[in-house]
């Protein structure tokens, strides 16, 4: 009896006018990709068709997610359009998750074509929440912004889309599963397998492990304070730092991936980590660290709550780069950080003579500078850091990165940063979020700050608060050409810059599902010792006062203050 032939279909459908990815892929209200006719198909679809169809053919897409609500019905989706669609085999994590490194790393491993991510990042999940498709190119990284435009121009005039829908997958049971197409000569394969598997065979060869077995679980362990946050590192954090490095079981705490995270908001920052702050201000643990819903985010903090700027972050790996194993192997090529991230790392770069790169925000600028073999490690004020093995951030990676500098300097965390802040200076840093803000309004503000800071007398113009005096070097919106292949990226960003290397920085982030947000950054450097150890508020409320003078942001966009303080 001859096995019956699961049919293939193409449908008809109309465009819609919003389907543009940002850094971030697209992300949208959960109830948009839900409930508007054929929004998702449309979306995946065009993924598909951004793609050579010579390409397509019998190729590997890797498929994975961060657990939210709505995950497992779109991995049933993208199954069934990449089957119809040319592809041979596609390599999801069990039960659909995957973390958004971990799906980096499979990539690269499995040789596949790309990799379609589920996730909104750090943005709340659930019915009410949000909903986001990434795309990732064969480098393992986001999309450039050539493929994004592609797939946008797509999603504009896309008329019919191709689906096998009566195509099933067991998402729990690991293994392979065939399935017979009409008019394919050979069958379609998809493979569930460990999400945690391929991933942590990559850190094994990166960090010493037996080193970091000895400093979580030898005569003179350290004890530390992992949240997972309900998101996808939960299992990895089980898996590699409590199973296999020996770290006690308890000492992970909201490791079960929730379709909701538990109704938090997965951030790993001071405000939605807060319960990790209070804990670690007990003195009961010397490390501890929060990571975001997807897995590529991270915060580190020290005993008493002691709290790591994500920009001292990477400085602190930068200093210490030859700690971890792997760079000892390969050496450093380079190292990068985004414009509105703080200066620090390049006071390192700068002391080590190390070339650095100032990229716009967005992780696939360093992707281009990595596949180069430009660059080894990098990093984002959003609690962002990573490295040149795989194209993603990695919150996991980076807490390795740190508990392997303890391991050899067998300091504290504070004791390890204040060293390093007499050695290089210190950045005193801060960021408001102004969230969920008129978009017009959000837009006319930045045009007329553009405006003003454009013109010719603003440079040399001086402001005074109190008795400190600041005196702008230079102004601009913050554009970068590709040192690999010329690209220009322009409008990433308005930058004032003072004598004395402060700066005030306005961003529009394109991340959020509705409305705008904005962000301002203030970053000043001080080398002084006597004045390392102040309140980064306090030494920095000079700078906010001119900042919001000058964009006139409260009175702009109707709000008293920001929603988020970093």
């Amino acid at each position: 009896m001859s096995k019956q032939l699961i049919l293939l279909l193409t449908l008809p459908t109309s465009p819609y006018p919003d389907q543009r990815p940002g850094t971030n892929g697209l992300k949208k209200k959960t109830h948009v990709f839900q409930s508007k006719k054929n929004y998702l198909h449309n979306f995946i679809q065009c993924i598909f068709s951004s793609i050579d169809l010579r390409d397509r053919q019998g190729s590997t897409m890797v498929v994975g997610g961060d657990g939210r609500y709505f995950n497992s019905t779109v991995i049933q989706v993208i199954v069934q359009m990449a089957a119809a669609n040319g592809v041979g085999r596609v390599v999801i994590g069990q039960n659909g998750i995957m973390s958004t490194p971990a799906v980096s790393c499979v990539i690269r491993k499995s040789k596949a074509i790309g990799g379609i991510i589920l996730t909104a990042s750090h943005n709340p999940g659930g019915p009410d929440g949000d909903f986001g498709i990434k795309f990732n190119t064969a480098n393992g990284g986001p999309a450039p912004e050539a493929v994004t435009n592609k797939i946008f121009q797509l999603s504009r005039t896309i008329e019919e889309f191709a689906i096998c829908p009566e195509l099933r997958v067991d998402l729990g049971t690991i293994g392979k599963q065939s399935f017979d197409l009409e008019n394919k000569f050979k069958p379609f394969t998809v493979e569930i397998v460990d999400p945690v598997e391929s991933y942590a065979n990559s850190l094994r060869n990166i960090f010493d492990f037996a080193v970091l077995k000895e400093l979580l679980s030898g005569d003179n362990h350290i004890q530390i304070r992992l949240d997972a946050m309900h998101g996808v590192t939960g299992p990895y954090v089980k898996k590699i730092l409590c199973e296999e490095l020996g770290s006690p079981a308890n000492s992970a705490i909201n490791c079960v991936p929730l379709e909701n995270f538990g109704g938090r908001h997965p951030d790993p920052n001071l405000i939605y980590a807060s319960d990790l702050v209070e804990t670690m201000k007990s003195g009961q643990y010397d490390f501890g660290a929060a990571f975001d819903g997807d897995g590529d985010r991270n915060m580190i903090l020290g005993k008493h709550g002691f709290f790591v700027n994500p920009s001292d972050s990477v400085a602190v790996l930068a200093a210490n780069i030859f700690c971890i194993p792997y760079f000892q192997h390969t050496g450093v090529r380079g190292f990068a950080r985004s414009m509105p991230t703080s200066a620090a790392l390049d006071m390192v770069a700068r002391a080590t003579k190390i070339q650095l790169y100032e990229t716009p925000t967005g992780w696939r600028f360093f992707g281009s500078l990595m596949d180069a073999g430009r660059l080894s490690l990098c990093g984002e004020e959003s609690f962002g850091t990573g490295s040149d093995y795989i194209r993603e951030k990695d919150g996991l990676w980076a807490v390795l990165a740190w508990l392997s500098i303890l391991a050899v300097r067998r300091q504290s965390v504070e004791d390890i940063m204040t060293d390093h802040w007499r050695t290089y200076g210190r950045n005193y840093y801060t960021r408001f979020d102004y969230e969920e803000v008129d978009l017009d309004a959000a837009v006319e503000m930045m045009l007329d700050l553009e405006l003003m800071i454009s013109d010719r007398a603003f440079n040399g113009q001086v402001f005074t608060v109190g008795e400190k005096k600041y005196q702008v070097e230079a102004a601009d919106n913050f554009e970068y050409s590709d040192p690999v292949d010329g690209t220009i990226s322009r409008n990433q960003g308005l930058r004032i810059i003072f004598k004395g290397g402060s700066r005030i920085v306005f961003r529009l982030s394109g991340t959020d599902s509705f409305g705008a947000t904005i962000r301002l950054y203030i970053d000043s450097y001080e080398k002084d010792i006597n004045k390392l150890f102040q309140d980064p508020q306090v030494v920095l409320a000079e700078l906010v006062t001119i900042a919001l003078q000058l964009s006139q942001i409260h009175e702009r966009t109707g709000r008293r203050g920001p929603t988020v303080i970093t």
